[in-house]
């Protein structure tokens, strides 16, 4: 096979389970949600912060997605699909946020507990740990949600689908439909990003003495 020749794509391995659903068992479906549901529940909760908003996007999702399993024709893999299915409904959630930005309880609750300064869980210290180092830990980890955060919508896209999913590039080609090429830049970009937001922090922690 030479270079030029584009690689052969992989079988999709849920291709039977979406037949058996497209021919009416509720139950292959349902074998679908069991796998994924954990996954795009991941995937929305880095897009939308309230706990609580998460489990009813990912069911809207898969509402969604039964219901427009009929039509789907398997040029992509069925999880490529329900990727993009989850971020648009996401997406819409988010609008309707801005349009009706009402705390629930559970954000409330989330905002309390970051102005107690933190969970009583987070700040139990576990062997070998000491609060320095634990503080330490914790302004790296805000400042990578933060530099995350700060990126554009497809360089944050690129560089979660990686890192937090741990596609391939030619997954996230796919799921992002761009070339594999501008898949690796978005990525390369990010990460140089986030080392900008990072390198103040991680040379001030050079120069000092715990």
């Amino acid at each position: 096979m030479s270079d030029t020749e584009p690689p052969i794509p992989a079988p999709d391995v849920d291709a039977p389970l979406v037949e058996r659903v497209q021919m009416g068992d509720q139950r292959a479906f349902e074998m679908l949600v069991v796998k994924y549901q954990r996954r795009i529940e991941r995937l929305i909760a880095r897009m939308v912060r309230d706990v609580d908003l998460v489990e009813d996007i990912a069911q809207e999702t898969f509402i969604r997605a039964y219901r427009a399993l009929p039509n789907f024709r398997g040029e992509s893999a069925f999880y490529t699909w329900l990727y993009r299915i989850a971020v648009n409904t996401a997406k819409k959630a988010m609008i309707g946020l801005v349009r009706d930005p009402v705390l629930t309880e559970s954000a409330m609750a989330s905002l309390a507990e970051e102005e107690d300064g933190g969970s009583r869980v987070e700040n139990e210290l576990t062997t070998g740990e000491t609060p320095e180092s634990l503080l330490a830990s914790q302004q790296i980890g805000e400042a990578v949600n933060a530099a995350i955060e700060a990126l554009s919508e497809d360089l944050r896209q690129a560089i979660t689908l990686r890192e937090i999913e741990g596609l391939s590039y030619e997954e996230i080609s796919e799921m992002m439909n761009c070339p594999i090429g501008t898949v690796r830049s978005r990525i390369f970009r990010a990460r140089e990003a986030i080392a900008a937001r990072l390198r103040p922090l991680l040379d001030a922690r050079q120069g000092e003495r715990w």
